[in-house]
């Protein structure tokens, strides 16, 4: 029985090791998702913006269909996707999730758009893991950023689509680039997302404002059209968009790792918390199968004593 007992004092210390670790992850989760949070604050204004200045030279750039950037009419023979997961574990299903809907995506080009080839570009080491595991083709990957995105990250990694997207298809160039990323809604509910990001699609469509008119306060024209924004573009509009538009990629990448991180580190803080809820549980047990270990020992030697008490007074009787 005495064996029993530093069998569980020895789980029971190893568990609250364990506890102690998982402890620490979740408190440093819950702190760098705030920093996440921010960093999304920060970057929300300039994204909005760069999104207004596209549209606005977009609506007023003739022939801006033929833009490389926004150009339907391409072969549609090879599609490339980015997939963000984590790079470390302790995140629950958070990158088992993003590869699941990357999957989708894949059979989703193939089966019903009809693509030839299906191209992954994977960021965190348990995409590249999971890809490499299968032998399957990986366009490149990038880790060791996945918890800490930083701009320069989301540079290089929009410049390697760029690239890719702006050769020829004979070349072995891209038809299309997707994003596949979790959405961070809030610290409860995080999800998939996919997010097509080239050939930017350029949509007319008619606003409609129910306060103002064309021209100035004075102008009691009646008109019931709505005010435009003034731009005035130089050198040219389509100009300008040579210069957005890579901007506009850069910003997705980026806007996607950073709602990815803030995501990796709500999954990882939920799952560290049921890890230590769990090492609680398990500590409980361990300690009442010590103590019931205890009581047997503790009751074993006294059924000892008793009955040697009996047999020497039963020798001591007969003598």
């Amino acid at each position: 029985m005495g064996g029993q007992q530093r069998v569980f004092r020895r789980k029971i210390r190893s568990v609250q090791s364990t506890k102690k670790i998982t402890k620490a992850m979740e408190m440093i989760a819950s702190s760098r998702i705030i920093k996440a949070q921010r960093q999304l604050e920060e970057a929300a204004p300039y994204t909005r913006e760069l999104f207004a200045a596209i549209s606005a030279a977009a609506s007023h750039a003739a022939g801006v269909e033929k833009h490389p950037l926004t150009a339907e009419a391409r072969l549609e023979n090879r599609a490339i996707f980015l997939v963000v997961t984590a790079d470390r574990g302790l995140a629950g299903a958070y990158s088992i999730n993003a590869i699941r809907e990357a999957e989708g995506l894949t059979r989703y080009l193939v089966d019903d758009r009809g693509f030839e080839d299906v191209i992954p570009y994977v960021i965190g080491r348990k995409g590249v893991g999971f890809y490499n595991f299968r032998e399957r083709e990986i366009g490149e990957s990038w880790t060791g950023f996945s918890d800490q995105p930083t701009l320069s990250s989301a540079q290089e990694i929009a410049k390697a689509l760029l690239d890719r997207f702006l050769l020829p298809t004979e070349e072995g160039g891209a038809d299309e680039i997707h994003i596949v990323y979790t959405h961070f809604v809030n610290m409860v509910t995080q999800e998939v997302r996919v997010r097509r990001i080239l050939p930017v699609e350029v949509i007319e469509e008619e606003v409609d404002v129910s306060e103002g008119r064309i021209g100035s306060p004075d102008n009691q024209t009646g008109d019931d059209k709505p005010y435009l924004p003034l731009y005035d573009f130089e050198p040219s509009a389509n100009a300008v968009l040579d210069e957005l538009l890579p901007r506009y990629v850069e910003s997705a990448v980026y806007t996607a790792l950073l709602l990815s991180a803030a995501s990796e580190h709500a999954a990882r803080r939920r799952a560290c918390k049921s890890a230590t809820d769990n090492a609680e549980e398990l500590i409980k047990t361990y300690v009442r199968l010590a103590n019931q270990a205890r009581q047997a020992e503790i009751t074993q030697e006294i059924s000892e004593i008793v009955g040697g008490a009996d047999a020497l007074s039963s020798a001591t009787a007969g003598s």
